[in-house]
């Protein structure tokens, strides 16, 4: 089987428009990659042998207006899912938020294998330059994949970033939810899922719009509905689904 596809990045921001984090990012490359290419592989192994339970409302919001990008909204626990989600449901390149870190790098590297886009910048700098990367995305026509709550917390607590991207951009945001069958729970801040191959994941999604996002309660609103659709961060859903 030959090698997935090799990492790759979203051209950084001009300079006039933001500050430009990425010229500090740390990079990986040549045999570092090699080491990474088997933990990817495995993830996308892992993640194939999934069953994703949707329901009727999940699957029209995760195939609808396929011209146009989405902001993929879930909470940082539930990152295991993404790249299979995508892979199965859109047809457009999605890049995700890594830091400039050096542990960054790695994570920016391993993405590229696993099939995701790198956007670099710091969350914890004031969210300046990393809102400004994602937008940058969002207009250049790709998805993007935001975690509200991460990268160190609180859990299922959202951060302003997620709304003033969706402003700026004028993309929809789609709030992803899932409840697990059998899955490990980490000992992490975040109480990371990692399901177990073959099992059920039911899938929630819903869509704001960014006119929903655009009065002052629009975090609250956001994390109200996102931990609605995640069992256990708020109220429990039910209705009839299929099975994909």
């Amino acid at each position: 089987m030959p090698p997935p596809d090799e990492p790759t990045s979203v051209p950084p921001p001009a300079a006039t428009d933001a500050p430009d984090e990425s010229v500090l990012a740390h990079e990986v490359g040549g045999w570092r990659r090699l080491v990474l290419w088997p933990l990817a592989l495995l993830l996308r192994v892992w993640g194939a042998t999934l069953r994703f339970e949707l329901t009727a409302t999940a699957r029209a919001n995760l195939e609808r207006d396929q011209r146009g990008p989405v902001a993929f909204v879930l909470w940082h626990n539930r990152l295991f899912l993404a790249t299979e989600l995508f892979r199965r449901f859109r047809r457009r390149p999605v890049c995700a938020l890594v830091s400039t870190s050096r542990d960054g790098a790695w994570l920016t590297a391993f993405f590229g294998l696993a099939g995701l886009r790198a956007v670099r910048g710091s969350s914890s700098r004031g969210g300046r330059g990393a809102a400004h990367g994602l937008v940058a995305a969002l207009r250049a026509g790709h998805d993007v994949g935001i975690t509200p709550d991460g990268p160190r917390g609180p859990r299922y607590e959202s951060k302003p970033g997620t709304v003033t991207v969706a402003r700026r951009s004028g993309a929809d945001v789609l709030l992803i939810g899932a409840r697990f069958g059998p899955a490990w729970r980490l000992r992490s801040w975040d109480g990371f899922y990692v399901p177990q191959p073959f099992s059920m994941v039911r899938i929630e999604c819903e869509r704001m719009t960014a006119a929903e996002l655009a009065g002052d309660t629009a975090v609250a609103a956001l994390t109200t509905r996102l931990r609605a659709i995640s069992p256990d961060a708020g109220a429990r859903t039910s209705g009839p689904a299929a099975v994909v």
